[in-house]
C-alpha cells in the first residue's frame, strides 16, 4: 500500500514575530527568497510569504517589495507560492490585498472571521528592541480587531478567487470559522477540495492542544466530509507537538518561522531547519512528503505559469 502524501507548507516570515527576537528572521527581500528557496529544497512544496519593510522589518504591503522576491522563488523552485491576504490586523483590507492581485497567485490565506488577534503577551519578555516600532506594534494589538467580515470574505473570494482564478488556504482560529466557511459553500462561493488551515495557540482564537485539534476536525469532519484537505499550525513551542499528532491524524503540516522561532529547544536557524525536522518525523510515521506537482493535483491549483510574476 502507497505511503500517504502529507503536504508542507511553510510560512517563512509572517507579521507575528520582530526583528528583535531573533537574528534568523528573513526581513529583506534577499533574505526572505533564500529562505524559501531552501525550505523548498528542503521539501516544502508550499511556501506562504509576507513582505516585510527592508529598512526596518516592520511588516508591509507594499506589492513592490513582493516584486522583489516573488519572481526570484518561482524560478528558482516549482514550490507553490501562497501569498498571505492577512498581512497584518494593523493593515486595511485594501492593503492586504494589494499585493495578492497584482501577483494573482495559485494560492492566497483567507481568514475565515474577525478575532482579537493578540501579541501583547510576547512584552512580557524582557528584551532589548533594536527599532521602535517592535514593542510599539505589539502593545497595539491589546485594543484592535483582526478585520474580516462576512463583506470583507466574500469581496476577497470574488477579486482574488474568481477574478485570478486563485484557491485559498482557509485559516480557520475557531469552530465558528468552520461554519462561517461551510456557509459560504452552500451558497456555492467556494468548493471542494478545500484547505482548512486549523490555526491553535493564538490568543483570541482556539487554544493549542490535543482536544482542541480533535475537536476541530470532528466538526470539519461533519461539515465538509471527504471534500476538503486540512492542515494544522501551532504558535510557538506548540508548533512540532501538533502538527506530528496532526499528521497522524491523517493530516498536512505547516511549519515556518511565522508561527515558531525554534528548532527544538535552539533557535531555528532557517525556515529549512524546520522543514528538514517535520520531514523526519514524517518518515518515522510511514508517510511521504509531497511534491509540489503533487500538491497541486491534491488542491486543485491552477499551476504555476498562470500567475502574474
Amino acid at each position: 500500500m502507497a505511503a500517504r502524501k502529507v503536504i508542507i507548507t511553510c510560512a517563512v516570515t509572517g507579521s507575528v514575530h520582530t526583528p528583535s527576537m531573533s537574528p534568523y528572521l528573513p526581513v529583506t527581500p534577499d533574505q526572505i527568497a533564500a529562505d524559501a528557496i531552501a525550505a523548498a529544497e528542503a521539501g516544502a512544496s508550499i511556501l506562504h510569504l509576507h513582505a516585510r519593510d527592508p529598512r526596518d522589518g516592520r511588516p508591509t504591503a507594499d506589492p513592490d517589495v513582493y516584486m522583489q522576491f516573488l519572481p526570484r522563488i518561482k524560478q528558482a523552485t516549482d514550490a507553490v507560492i501562497n501569498i498571505t491576504t492577512g498581512g497584518s490586523s494593523l493593515m486595511t483590507l485594501d492593503q492586504r490585498l494589494a499585493a495578492p492581485l497584482r501577483a494573482e497567485p495559485e494560492m492566497c490565506s483567507l481568514n475565515m472571521g474577525s478575532m482579537n488577534f493578540a501579541l501583547f503577551p510576547m512584552l512580557d519578555k524582557p528584551r532589548e528592541w533594536q527599532h521602535e516600532w517592535e514593542p510599539k506594534l505589539l502593545e497595539a494589538t491589546r485594543d484592535t480587531i483582526f478585520k474580516n467580515t462576512f463583506a470583507d470574505m466574500e469581496g476577497v473570494l470574488e477579486r482574488l478567487g474568481k477574478g485570478c482564478g486563485t484557491r485559498f488556504e482557509f485559516e480557520c482560529y475557531d469552530v465558528g470559522h468552520l461554519y462561517s466557511l461551510a456557509h459560504f459553500r452552500d451558497r456555492g462561493l467556494v468548493s471542494g477540495p478545500l484547505f482548512i488551515q486549523f490555526v491553535l495557540g493564538i490568543l483570541g482564537g482556539i487554544g493549542a492542544d490535543p482536544d482542541n485539534l480533535v475537536h476541530m476536525k470532528r466538526i470539519a469532519d461533519k461539515l465538509f466530509g471527504d471534500s476538503y484537505q486540512f492542515s494544522v499550525l501551532a504558535a510557538g513551542r506548540q508548533q512540532m507537538p501538533l502538527i506530528s499528532i496532526a499528521a497522524a491524524m491523517g493530516g498536512n503540516v505547516r511549519v515556518g518561522l511565522e508561527d515558531s522561532l525554534y528548532d527544538g529547544r535552539q533557535l531555528a536557524k532557517s525556515n529549512a531547519d524546520q522543514v528538514r525536522r517535520i520531514s523526519g518525523i514524517l518518515d518515522g510515521l510511514s508517510l511521504e512528503v509531497a511534491t509540489p506537482t503533487e500538491a497541486r493535483n491534491m488542491l486543485a491549483l491552477k499551476g504555476g505559469d498562470r500567475v502574474a510574476f
